[in-house]
């Protein structure tokens, strides 16, 4: 997949480093296609927009950075039991880090599996962003598969937890469960690009 797929270009205005959103910015999604077993949709970012960390229950995402620079952090839950056999805290849940790092488009496609590859994640657009992602299934509340959000906290062993070494601690995190932050809000656009990617989906 690339922009022009979905009738993108890092010509239009919105992508111009110059394109500066003043106060808070908020990010806008559309949705290309939807059905039973799967949506596609396009996420855009301005420039220090955020999508904060969350999780996709059940569900198996292809995600694809098409324009633009962003940091993601994501991490898999450490389930059922942690590092040293106990039971996960309700409130402070283990978590392994999977990708802290600067992704700049174009860049191959990031896949997220239900329990591995980075479930929870969270974007931050260093540039203005366009990020395209295959959810499936989709979000779903009837059928247990809303979206979660999460703050996460540098490991440390006071939890009760057998200790890491140095090493191995930068490579986890404890994750607790929040309220949907207020910068999770999004604008919803009808989708106004090529149709002929919906007419090959359906």
């Amino acid at each position: 997949m690339k922009p022009e797929d979905v009738g993108l270009s890092s010509e239009l205005p919105f992508f111009k480093p110059t394109n500066m959103v003043k106060g808070n910015p908020r990010v806008t999604y559309t949705t290309i296609y939807k059905c039973d077993n799967f949506s596609l949709c396009l996420f855009f970012l301005p420039a220090t927009g955020v999508i904060p960390l969350h999780n996709h229950p059940g569900m198996t995402v292809f995600s694809k950075l098409l324009l633009g620079t962003m940091h993601i952090k994501s991490y898999d839950l450490v389930d059922p039991i942690n590092l040293d056999g106990s039971v996960p805290s309700s409130q402070l849940r283990l978590a392994k880090l999977k990708a802290d790092r600067v992704f700049e488009a174009p860049c191959d496609t990031s896949v997220l599996y239900p329990t591995t590859g980075g479930n929870i994640h969270a974007f931050t657009a260093i540039t203005p962003c366009a990020v395209l992602d295959v959810i499936g299934p989709p979000y779903s509340k009837e059928d247990g598969r809303d979206c979660s959000y999460y703050k996460d906290h540098p490991y440390t062993a006071s939890n009760g937890e057998a200790a890491l070494t140095t090493e191995d601690s930068d490579s986890y995190g404890w994750l607790e469960e929040i309220e949907m932050p207020e910068n999770s809000q999004m604008d919803g656009i009808e989708y106004l690009g090529p149709q002929d990617m919906i007419s090959n989906l359906v």
